[in-house]
């Protein structure tokens, strides 16, 4: 787990998980936590490698942290899992 991106509204982490198996694809993917909405999703597959590569281009741009949450709103839009305190 590590800590990519955190502001007043959002927090993004990325999860990577080990194959069980030599040769077997890794897992992963990122969380988003809208602090806001007191919502999270968790992105995988295609739906996470088309965030990261979003990501990458608008980081190109040095975007500001508007830009970076505006960005990041497209995807918390389809969150439905509440946050929840452990």
């Amino acid at each position: 787990m590590q800590l990519l991106y955190q502001s007043d509204s959002f927090v993004v982490v990325q999860f990577e998980v080990p194959a069980e198996k030599p040769g077997d694809p890794g897992r992963g993917g990122y969380e988003i936590v809208d602090k806001f909405a007191r919502k999270e999703i968790f992105l995988e597959g295609r739906l996470a490698e088309s965030f990261k590569a979003g990501v990458e281009q608008l980081a190109e741009q040095e975007p500001s942290v508007e830009e970076f949450d505006a960005y990041i709103s497209r995807y918390t839009a389809l969150a439905q899992q509440p946050v929840a305190m452990h």
